[in-house]
């Protein structure tokens, strides 16, 4: 038997016993986790917490192959699968890994339960998914923000013409319609999310409650878990995780230094957190890519 010498060997990590904390988001598109995730980051910079930022297929590694594959629509559900692993595991070794090492807070927009899902519902094993994705880390709480797939779809197709082919699912033939395949992949991909609600013991998030009562819900549940988490002092900033941000990829850090002022993060009103949404650059209501 090959044996891998131990530095091409990947670490398994599992439940981290790292300082940091791992807080991530799930749900389909259109589910508004986007704009939840991102108000919750804005909310912990005004605290004064270190917060490292992690989104779905951004890997720098990966970017120009996943990008030429879709054009060129060369992506079966199998490649489609390793490609977004490789991704994810790069990210966990430079993005996710050091800053928790480090006790700082990550947020992740998407993670392991998106492959979970797709991948799934693209007709991968889901055993082999599962071994695929074992060296990541189990975040502290993971939220899956449930939404009914009718008032998701609306959201994502209000202003939209087209729906690009791997978006859609139309690599697997469920309709010559774009917007009919696109609905019956999400109708997979719900399937897929229900059942890992016990298995993963995801934290439920109704999707369909006033954007201020799910962001207010959402810091209820995480804040026992802050305490212990070291925040950043003035005299601190430039130091200690100064110093960290050096070591990591750019694309990686977010909120090292607080952005605003504090109150603007602050749940006092719904349209004071309205006027939050906006700046955090919300897709919701205006549909994303698949990514």
């Amino acid at each position: 038997m090959l044996v891998q010498p131990k530095e091409m060997c990947m670490e398994t990590y599992g439940s981290h016993q790292y300082p940091g904390r791992l807080f991530v988001v799930e749900g389909v598109d259109g589910s508004g986790k986007s704009t939840q995730i991102a108000l919750l980051r804005q909310w912990l910079i005004s605290e004064g917490y270190a917060v490292f930022f992690s989104e779905w297929n951004s890997s720098p590694l990966v970017k120009k192959t996943t990008s030429k594959g879709k054009k060129k629509q060369l992506l079966s559900p199998t490649t489609f699968s390793l490609i977004h692993a490789t991704d994810f595991a790069d990210r966990t070794e430079h993005d996710i890994i050091p800053p928790l090492k480090a006790g700082a807070i990550v947020l992740a927009d998407r993670y392991i339960y998106t492959a979970y899902a797709r991948d799934a519902a693209r007709s991968v094993d889901r055993r082999w998914v599962r071994e695929l994705y074992q060296f990541a880390v189990m975040p502290t709480v993971g939220f899956y923000y449930r939404v009914p797939l009718e008032v998701s779809l609306s959201r994502i197709l209000t202003g939209r013409n087209e729906l690009k082919y791997y978006e859609s699912g139309q690599d697997l033939g469920l309709s010559s319609d774009p917007f009919e395949s696109f609905k019956l992949f999400q109708e997979r991909i719900v399937e897929e999310y229900e059942a890992m609600v016990d298995e993963f013991g995801l934290t439920v998030m109704d999707a369909t409650r006033p954007i201020p009562d799910q962001q207010r819900l959402m810091r209820q549940i995480i804040r026992p878990y802050l305490h212990g988490v070291r925040r950043i002092r003035a005299s601190a900033r430039g130091s200690a995780w100064a110093g960290l941000a050096r070591e990591m990829r750019p694309s990686g850090i977010e909120g090292l230094a607080p952005t605003g002022n504090a109150a603007d993060a602050r749940i006092s009103s719904g349209d004071r957190l309205q006027g939050t949404v906006s700046q955090s650059g919300s897709m919701l209501g205006r549909g994303r890519e698949e990514r």
